[in-house]
């Protein structure tokens, strides 16, 4: 995602097969991290996830490789605030000062290394959701600017609602793996079509669909490929 063209591509993608490749969903996200850094040499600087990839070893990872990352934490995470003046506790039980809602606070992660720390930030989503936003730049001072940053990630969420609804990806009627992998990847292309034609033009990607379906009916409609015969 480029925050400034306020435009998403899609860089990687893994099939998750674990009876296969005997790889869970941390092991894919290290696997195209690498890549990323090692292979394709993208120039990224931050790693944007939710709460089902926040996990320590992850974390720790995306730390190795100098990068940035963003995560909200589970509710019954345990951390202390407090620098090991007091027992772990569950997220949700932190206190909060008026400048800490502000510009987050300082914690330590249970089972992250001794002198490992986080910044925290209590973010408020709506009247009934508050997320706790871990970073690992420890220089951030600002909620809102979190509260920012985290919007983008609802761009993953906007891509898997686009290639479910425009691309036929859940419609395969394939039963080899073989198949039903290249059926994934077309749908993929498809989408990735569909996106960058939108970005050109400055429509939506719905707009661009409805255009091909709209002229395809107009021109059967004048020149029917089958022809209706009434008796």
């Amino acid at each position: 995602m480029n925050p400034k063209l306020q435009q998403f591509w899609v860089i990687d993608y893994r099939i998750f097969n674990p009876d296969v490749d005997g790889k869970t969903n941390i092991d894919h996200v290290k696997d195209m991290l690498q890549n990323l850094v090692y292979h394709k040499f993208l120039p990224f600087d931050t790693v944007l996830m939710d709460t089902w990839y926040a996990v320590h070893s992850l974390m720790l990872y995306i730390d190795s490789l100098d990068k940035i990352y963003y995560c909200p934490l589970k509710n019954n995470c345990l951390v202390d605030d407090t620098f090991s003046n007091e027992k772990y506790k569950r997220i949700e039980l932190l206190s909060w000062s008026k400048e800490e809602l502000e510009c987050g606070k300082i914690i330590k992660i249970k089972g992250f290394p001794y002198r490992k720390k986080v910044k925290l930030f209590r973010v408020t989503v709506s009247t009934n959701r508050t997320d706790y936003v871990a970073t690992n730049d420890l220089s951030q001072s600002s909620t809102d600017v979190v509260q920012e940053v985290c919007k983008i990630r609802w761009k993953i969420e906007e891509f898997h609602r686009e290639r479910k609804q425009l691309t036929g990806i859940e419609f395969c009627q394939c039963r080899k793996a073989r198949l039903q992998i290249n059926h994934i990847a077309c749908a993929m292309l498809v989408w990735f079509r569909l996106k960058n034609l939108a970005y050109q033009t400055g429509q939506t990607i719905y707009q661009m669909k409805h255009k091909l379906l709209f002229n395809y009916l107009i021109q059967q409609l004048k020149r029917p490929d089958i022809h209706m015969c009434l008796v």
